[in-house]
């Protein structure tokens, strides 16, 4: 049997920070998914009710690709309360060729938020203004905060605002955001002023029940809306996309079932035949993205199994050429 690889977290951090390589690898993902030869089962969702927690599995055979990852992602989210994170997890990394094991990615759900933070570039790399310099950020966890710096990878940002349920963890995050990236980064205890006065809107809650409304939004404006991704979960007022421009999914078939799209469809503002351009399509020029700087778009990012794959792909790679990880033979 070949030899096993395991990469701890530390060692995975090392190697695939948030850069600009991690989200070309995600972009090309997305093209990759909009070409149709990608093989992506739906999710598998394990709910922990009595816990406030859930587990998803995702992944994606690529064509092209000599591994695919299936990705283990535990969401507990009371954890904070008790001083641990609320997100986890693992990935396991088998051949495509033989179906072997290659190697554990014992990354306690980071690669997961840079491939999450980097979806978030990508869709203001090709759908923001290309002036945008202002964010909001709703939410003040791991992912709100690596959302801006992906934001500022793609895009001029000047300053930002971030608004939170928890107004201390809120000014954590701002504090920590301004002397990471340098820029003014504000908390607002005004949700709706701070999300109309944004170039780039970005959701990163778990909520159940929207925390933005329809009205509050701007012609031009950006929504990047990417902690919907269960079916409970729902950050938009369904409003918001019968109100959009344009809206983009990441894969109209997930966000119809776990997405903002799936609130806007039973809400009766969408009928569920309608379709619509996934980003892939957009990165990979077959369709347009932004045609005015006055259009609104929201972009619905619900994770996909292709984005696991290639950014696992992207730390074999990396691995690979440091000469790094632990290895047995099973």
């Amino acid at each position: 049997m070949p030899d096993i690889r395991i990469l701890t977290e530390a060692e995975l951090r090392d190697l695939v920070p948030l850069d600009l390589d991690a989200v070309d690898c995600v972009e090309q993902g997305f093209t990759t998914l909009a070409g149709g030869k990608v093989v992506m089962p739906p999710i598998m969702t394990l709910p922990v009710p009595d816990h406030n927690g859930e587990v998803c599995v995702k992944t994606a055979y690529v064509p092209g690709i000599d591994s695919f990852a299936m990705k283990m992602s535990p969401g507990f989210f009371d954890n904070p309360k008790i001083g641990l994170p609320s997100t986890t997890g693992l990935m396991v990394v088998f051949s495509s060729k033989t179906g072997l094991l290659q190697s554990l990615l014992l990354d306690n759900g980071y690669l997961t938020d840079v491939r999450t933070a980097a979806a978030g570039a990508v869709a203001a790399r090709h759908l923001a203004r290309a002036d945008a310099a202002h964010v909001c950020i709703i939410g003040a966890g791991v992912q709100s905060k690596m959302q801006l710096k992906a934001m500022t990878l793609v895009r001029d940002i000047k300053s930002a605002v971030i608004w939170a349920r928890d107004g201390t963890k809120a000014e954590a995050a701002a504090a920590s955001l301004r002397g990471e990236l340098g820029i003014d980064v504000i908390v607002s205890e005004d949700i709706a002023e701070a999300v109309a006065s944004a170039d780039i809107v970005v959701t990163t809650t778990p909520a159940a029940d929207p925390v933005i409304r329809a009205d509050w939004l701007q012609p031009g404006q950006l929504v990047v809306a990417m902690g919907s991704d269960q079916e409970h979960k729902c950050e938009l007022e369904p409003a918001c996309l019968a109100k959009a421009d344009l809206y983009v999914p990441d894969s109209q078939s997930q966000c119809a079932v776990k997405g903002e799209l799936r609130s806007a469809i039973a809400a009766g503002l969408i009928a569920p035949e309608q379709s619509f351009t996934e980003l892939g399509s957009i990165t990979s020029g077959h369709a347009a993205g932004r045609r005015a700087d006055s259009d609104l778009i929201i972009a619905d990012l619900t994770g996909t199994g292709v984005q696991d794959t290639a950014i696992a792909t992207l730390a074999g790679h990396r691995a690979d050429a440091a000469g790094v990880g632990a290895s047995f033979t099973s």
